[in-house]
């Protein structure tokens, strides 16, 4: 299966299940692999969007820790599903599903590189790209920043194309969602993570 599955009720942990066992091998839909690293690549809408959501190492840690079980997805019209339980590892090979219209679409990432930096500004966080049966292409950045002032930040950067002709048929749609996510992203993000 090389498309994203779409169905009107959300997909149930056997659907799910399966779809991860047929990308599990599948190879990363865009060339541009790890570019959000650097700089984003021609051709791609690019997104960069941060929020404070507080400052400290406690609040540092606790937004790392939401980070790395994937809290950033925010509940209602979002899920992520990876391959196996245990750490984000490259090579991770997830589930995202979103609920667009009334139907639930079942895309297919892995995750490429991990982030542990200290200098110049101290971040945590990994990207995932995407895998053929996914709507769009690219690479999407997520990181916890903490700032020299010791403010905590919540940052996405993303670049990517409408890969499924649906998606480039309502382009504009799409731009709105993955705006809508961003925003509720961060909105999880604050509520879970920031300081009282």
């Amino acid at each position: 299966m090389l498309t994203p599955c779409c169905s009107l009720s959300r997909p149930t942990t056997t659907t799910v299940r399966e779809f991860l066992q047929q990308q599990a091998a599948q190879p990363f839909s865009y060339r541009e692999v790890g570019r959000t690293a650097g700089r984003p690549p021609r051709g791609y809408a690019y997104d960069d969007n941060h929020v404070q959501l507080g400052e400290g190492e406690a609040c540092f840690v606790r937004a790392c820790a939401a980070l790395h079980e994937w809290k950033m997805f925010p509940p209602g019209w979002t899920a992520i599903t990876p391959a196996e339980t245990g750490p984000v590892v490259p090579g991770l090979t997830v589930a995202m599903q979103a609920r667009a219209l009334g139907v639930w679409w079942l895309n297919a990432c892995r995750v490429v590189y991990l982030v542990d930096e200290t200098q110049p500004v101290r971040r945590r966080g990994f990207a995932y790209g995407t895998l053929p049966a996914h709507v769009e292409q690219g690479e999407e950045l997520f990181t916890i920043e903490q700032w020299a002032d010791g403010t905590v930040w919540y940052r996405v950067q993303a670049f990517s194309r409408p890969r499924y002709w649906p998606v480039r048929l309502a382009r504009p749609l799409a731009r709105r969602l993955q705006a809508k996510f961003v925003r509720d992203s961060k909105a999880a993000m604050t509520q879970l993570v920031g300081t009282p």
